[in-house]
């Protein structure tokens, strides 16, 4: 069965979605193993850099970030194919993973899909500027909004609470 022409390419979704639900299923053990670890990293366990993206703090946590990644394509996700996304999303865990590493040297683990989905939809977004330009700056200046709140004030109010756990701003 396909979908029809108007609804977004679902592959790259799916399969981020089937990989927090695989590490939620395998419970704590597969948290402690994938998440990023500065320590476990700076041992050898580089592909934390990556798999620290695909778990989650609980279920609130999963659920969050996959009702975020739902939303997220169903506004963004017919801007790109599904290759381009897959580049969108590999640059956002590089430069998300490079940020941890040489910039917040405090930063001893972290786990969830929050920051990928802000560098995704951020990709939608600018890939949008040009057939939707008031759409994109609005997203753009939202997620930038957000993010800078964040660094000044901390937090959203009720995200820890929701997310079951610390926050990284």
């Amino acid at each position: 069965m396909q979908f029809p022409r108007r609804f977004p390419d679902w592959q790259v979704p799916f399969v981020v979605a089937l990989a927090c639900v695989v590490a939620a299923a395998w419970g704590d053990a597969a948290r402690e193993l994938l998440r990023y670890d500065r320590l476990a990293i700076a041992g050898g366990d580089y592909w934390r850099l990556l798999s620290g993206h695909f778990v989650h703090l609980g279920v609130p946590h999963l659920a969050l970030n996959l009702a975020g990644l739902v939303l997220i394509w169903l506004l963004v996700g017919r801007r790109y194919n599904t290759r381009q996304w897959i580049l969108a999303a590999a640059i956002s865990i590089l430069a998300m993973a490079s940020g941890f590493w040489f910039l917040d040297e405090d930063l001893r683990w972290y786990v969830g899909l929050s920051g990928l989905l802000h560098g995704l939809l951020l990709a939608g977004a600018i890939r949008g500027l040009r057939a939707l330009p008031g759409e994109s700056v609005v997203i753009c200046a939202m997620v930038f909004a957000k993010l800078a709140y964040e660094q000044v004030a901390g937090p959203l109010p009720g995200s820890e609470s929701a997310a079951g756990g610390a926050v990284v701003v």
